[in-house]
């Protein structure tokens, strides 16, 4: 199957790295390696690239078009494990770093692999094909209680309580194996008029799912921080995230590395002595263009944040 992979705000994250020819640089989120290759068509012969994506299909899928890039090494592993990639490789600091969270097309448009509520599949939606956990698992094991919870803060859906009702009652019934199964009940469970305007219904339900399977937001903070702590001096961390939790998260812990400081307000003068680990680079996230999103719908929920270590 041929996929048509668009990496989104690609020349600014080329710009937000502030590339070094000679310089080390890892891409946490490898997918379609459209940012990969960008990096490394600016590195010099001792310059290097690590491309770490836990999914095995991404690393089959990006792998063929770096061929005239010998300087790149491939890691299946998720990027929340930055220490010990970089320890294995005897790396100890890099010159930058991005991620990309969100979905890869060919993650999308592989029916197979049940992230998608416009191709039917089994419930699946693993970025590790190893892992045990499946949506499977997660719409039909899941309390109701509990996925209410994960819909509602995951997916923001306004009907999370009532989606989370009729999947209940829909899998008393019998199992739900499908991605269509369970988007009809979405459809079902959500009144008509409000399915009048705005996404598909069964976007943020799906979002969530994914999310919790992948376990997405769990290791975002400390990752992070992990990878600030792996940077080089003036080297910069950039991060791309597509929905307002992933943002949210990004933003606070950016602010909380810039301004560390856990003194009360009322004191004059700093007292717990922590310094500052990085300068935000942009002070509000970048986003697509006009031009841009006229070529990649998927890009509108876009948002690049950058980091600078000090």
């Amino acid at each position: 199957m041929q996929y048509n992979h668009i990496s989104v705000l690609q020349s600014e994250i080329i710009d937000g790295l502030n590339i070094k020819p000679d310089g080390y640089y890892a891409d946490g989120t490898l997918g379609g390696g459209g940012h990969s290759l960008m990096i490394a068509k600016k590195l010099s012969p001792e310059g290097k690239l690590i491309a770490i994506d836990q999914d095995e299909f991404a690393h089959t899928y990006s792998k063929d078009a770096f061929g005239s890039f010998p300087n790149v090494y491939f890691i299946k592993n998720n990027f929340s494990n930055i220490h010990s990639i970089l320890d294995e490789l005897y790396i100890d600091k890099i010159s930058g770093m991005i991620l990309d969270l969100g979905v890869s097309s060919f993650q999308l448009d592989d029916g197979e692999r049940g992230f998608s509520y416009n191709h039917d599949a089994l419930l699946d939606m693993r970025m590790d094909k190893k892992q045990k956990l499946t949506a499977y698992e997660v719409v039909n094991s899941y309390s109701e209680d509990r996925l209410a919870e994960i819909i509602y803060n995951y997916g923001e859906e306004n009907w999370a309580k009532r989606i989370a009702e009729f999947i209940a009652a829909k899998r008393r019934e019998h199992p739900i194996e499908t991605t269509f199964q369970l988007v009809n009940i979405i459809k079902s469970a959500i009144p008509k008029k409000a399915r009048e305007d705005g996404p598909h219904p069964a976007k943020r339900t799906f979002q969530s799912i994914r999310i919790e399977v992948n376990k997405e937001l769990e290791v975002l903070e400390q990752a992070i921080a992990d990878i600030i702590d792996r940077l080089e001096v003036s080297g910069r961390l950039c991060i791309i995230t597509f929905h307002s939790l992933e943002d949210r998260i990004v933003k606070n812990t950016f602010k909380r590395l810039e301004n560390p400081c856990t003194c009360p307000p009322r004191l004059p003068l700093c007292a717990c002595s922590n310094k500052a680990q990085i300068e935000i680079i942009t002070k509000k996230p970048i986003t697509p263009s006009e031009e841009e999103l006229d070529k990649n719908h998927r890009s509108r929920s876009a948002k690049l944040r950058i980091a600078e270590k000090l």
